[in-house]
């Protein structure tokens, strides 16, 4: 009699979500600190010998999207500055304060501010935690995954060896039987004989 071979239990798959996670995540997270160390650099690098300059405001933010624009003279060379934290109530052709760094004049920070762009270093300090948490939750969860994968199908190997072996023994045992049971007429029979 043949004992039923245990079909291998399915492992559960892991959703491909988790694994876009963690790749949005840290690209988010390495995209973050990107941006705050180059406003931190051009921070130090306008701290280091500043140069005051008037700007004159050429497009204020319409909604998302849209930046503001402020026009100036640095060098002798016209530049162009986006996305600067204008005063509310500023109006288009109106002059506002800049200071440049004096080796790079597109490193530009409206006066009296640290960073050229505030609102990019504050998303910077907030986003990037987020995003390392988020990644080190989705690896977590990857790793946990894959372990149990990996003892899911240990398991399976192993009884699926036992259900083997199971079925060669039950094969087997009929003539390992009836092996003994010839060998003991034989000498049964013989001994009659010699009596």
């Amino acid at each position: 009699m043949r004992s039923a071979t245990v079909p291998p239990q399915r492992s559960p798959r892991l959703g491909r979500g988790w694994y876009l996670t963690a790749v949005l995540s840290a690209v988010l997270a390495v995209g973050m600190c990107l941006l705050g160390w180059r406003q931190a650099e051009q921070a130090d690098r306008i701290g280091a010998h500043p140069v005051r300059v008037d700007g004159v405001v050429t497009q204020l933010p319409k909604g998302g999207g849209s930046y503001s624009t402020v026009s100036y003279q640095a060098a002798g060379q016209h530049h162009t500055a986006t996305a600067l934290p204008l005063a509310d109530g500023t109006r288009l052709g109106e002059t506002v304060c800049l200071e440049h760094a004096a080796d790079e004049p597109k490193a530009v920070r409206i006066c009296g501010d640290t960073y050229p762009q505030p609102v990019g270093v504050g998303l910077a300090r907030f986003s990037v935690p987020v995003a390392v948490l988020l990644f080190a939750v989705c690896v977590l969860r990857i790793r946990r995954h894959r372990r149990a994968v990996a003892v899911r199908s240990g398991q399976n190997r192993f009884a699926s060896t036992v259900a083997l072996a199971t079925e060669v023994l039950a094969d087997g045992m009929p003539a390992i039987t009836q092996g003994k049971r010839s060998r003991r007429r034989r000498r049964a029979g013989g001994r009659r004989g010699l009596h």
